[in-house]
């Protein structure tokens, strides 16, 4: 028979008397489906941000498309006024630079609440074209410069416009010596170069305003070309006259 092995039976009771491990899982009712109901809460408030951003971000873009369509037109404008003062129609292009002030009054209104959208690159060439066409008008209507003040504009903007008058000027200029007014000719030439010792005085703005001393060179070179027209129609017109003066003086003879 055989002996029972102590060691043996003891090892198979504590296997028989123990229990399987217990993995905790409490279930309460009331827990799950307040779980559910944060994360659908969650969801709603995150939706809801999500909305708000988008429709910012919507409204935003009408108005950065408004304000562009303004510019280009503001732009346009200024444009098509400097090329109504050359034909000498200044009282039209007083009514489009005054369609102009009002489209800028109305952009300068909206960049206190949008200034990202408004201030950049178009704006600042609608402003500059908007300073050249006032700054022109005045001179040929009035004999004066107006200033950044009276038409609203700031002072960048307005140097790199009344730097563009000096092309303008020559435009000016050709066309008087074309309709033989050569002393008219010489003083758009003399205004011209007024406009650029002034703005080449003033070098604390040339040195930060870099499209300013760009503007500056060309103007350099279209007052030198400007001369040198002005210079050969007057020695021509002086020449001319003493021709006539000696065919009177042989007729005489």
């Amino acid at each position: 028979m055989e002996r029972a092995n102590p060691t043996t039976n003891r090892i198979t009771r504590s296997r028989r008397n123990s229990k399987p491990p217990f993995i905790f899982c409490h279930y309460n009712k009331y827990l799950f489906p307040s779980i559910i109901e944060a994360g659908v809460k969650l969801v709603l408030s995150l939706k809801k941000a999500l909305g708000e951003v988008k429709k910012e971000i919507a409204g935003k873009q009408i108005v950065k498309e408004n304000a562009q369509n303004d510019m280009r037109k503001a732009l346009s404008l200024s444009k098509h006024a400097i090329l109504l003062i050359h034909q000498k129609k200044t009282r039209d292009a007083e009514k489009l630079v005054e369609k102009a002030k009002r489209i800028i009054s109305e952009l300068n209104a909206t960049s206190e609440i949008h200034p990202e959208i408004i201030h950049g690159g178009l704006f600042n060439a609608a402003l500059q074209e908007y300073s050249e066409a006032n700054i022109l008008l005045r001179l040929v209507e009035d004999s004066r410069f107006a200033t950044p003040k009276e038409i609203n504009v700031p002072s960048v903007d307005y140097l790199l416009g009344l730097a563009d008058v000096i092309g303008e000027y020559r435009r000016l200029a050709l066309d008087s010596l074309r309709e033989g007014r050569v002393k008219e000719a010489e003083q758009h030439l003399k205004t011209m170069d007024e406009i650029y010792v002034e703005l080449m005085a003033i070098d604390e703005v040339i040195i930060f305003v870099p499209e300013l001393r760009r503007k500056c060179d060309v103007a350099r070179r279209i007052i030198d070309a400007t001369r040198g027209d002005v210079t050969q129609e007057v020695r021509r017109s002086s020449l001319e006259k003493h021709l006539k003066l000696f065919e009177k003086t042989i007729k005489k003879r």
